[in-house]
This record gives structure tokens, sequence and C-alpha cells, in this order.
């Protein structure tokens, strides 16, 4: 892939492709949909910065393998990227970024299968390196039970107000790509008329 030779990619799959907030000055071009590694994911974090929205994280317990979208950093160091993707994301610590670079080889990723992807994928688009979101799927911690898209679907429904219509924002704005088993359960819950 041209654009991306020698230079980082940005990964994205949910609110940073329509909203790329202060990283909007640290990119260069526009987003190249689906075009970068797939990876698997699931609405299955609970974000207080989505105002306790379900939102998509890299989840290779409860995700479905999907395709991502890429843009180029305007950085050609690593870790400057990294940092700023951090401060997009409001993460609080450096390891909420997954980064690979592949000068120094250097490799962070919450999971390593994920990791391994990015880095066969940077491999044969000749990217310098990476770096996505790394958060975890915490549905479980934050809600005492484990994840499951019924429980999921059930979560969604007894949301009100700004958490229930940004989660909706959220969901519906999330690109297709991102077609993960709560996204199908919660559009066929809709057309059956029993929508969350």
């Amino acid at each position: 892939m041209e654009a991306l030779a020698g230079r980082i990619a940005v990964i994205g799959w949910g609110s940073l492709i329509w909203d790329l907030d202060d990283l909007a000055p640290k990119v260069e071009g526009t987003w190249m949909m689906g075009e970068g590694p797939v990876l698997p994911f699931e609405f299955s974090r609970i974000s207080p910065k989505r105002k306790m929205g379900l939102v998509l994280c890299i989840d290779p317990f409860h995700g479905a393998p999907c395709r991502t979208s890429v843009i180029v950093s305007a950085r050609r160091d690593i870790h400057e990227a990294a940092e700023d993707l951090r401060l997009r994301e409001r993460a609080q610590a450096p390891e909420m970024i997954g980064a690979w670079c592949a000068r120094s080889g250097f490799l962070r990723a919450r999971v390593p299968e994920a990791g391994d992807a990015v880095r066969d994928w940077a491999a044969r688009t000749g990217a310098a390196g990476a770096v996505w979101t790394d958060l975890d799927a915490n549905f479980e911690a934050v809600r005492g039970e484990a994840f499951s898209v019924e429980r999921a679907l059930a979560y969604l429904a007894g949301l009100t107000g700004e958490s229930r219509a940004e989660a909706e924002r959220y969901i519906s704005e999330a690109p297709t790509l991102t077609d993960t088993p709560f996204r199908r359960a919660l559009a066929a819950a809709r057309r059956g008329g029993g929508g969350a």
C-alpha cells in the first residue's frame, strides 16, 4: 500500500473513524477504509468516555474477526505516534495503546495474537509501524457478570437519557466493517420488533 510505505499507520475501527478529535492535526490524508489488519472485535467494553455506553474493543474471546481501517500518522517516531493516540483516547497509561515498530522490533500488545496480526499486516503493506487503541473488554469488571450477547442487549435496553443516546450513536456510526455477534443480534432483535 503506497500511502503507508515507510510510514506509521493509525489503526481504527470505532469512534476514531468519525471523530479524530485532537488527533486530527497529527495525521495525514484520509481513512483507508477496510485496508487495515483483521482483528477480533465485540461491543464488550463499557466506556466512561461514551457515557457508559457499549463500545468496540479487541476481544479474542467474544469477538468476531473484522477488517479495520487505517490513516497515516504525521509522526516518524512510534512512541510519539502512540502518545498522540493515547491523548486522543484519554487513556491513562501508555500500555492502553498498542504499538509495533519495524525498525526497532518494539511491540506492545495486550492481546498477543492482535500484535502478531498487526505486525504481519504491516510487513505486507510496507508500513514502518502501527499504533492502535488497546483498551480491555471490561463488561464483567463493571457489571459483575460475564459478557454475553444477551447480557449486552439487556444492558443497552436498560440505559436511559444521554447514556442511551450516546450508546445508540456509537453503535450506529461504527463502520459496518465491524460486524460483531452483538451487532448482528441487535439488528435481528430490531427487525423482529424486540429491539433493545
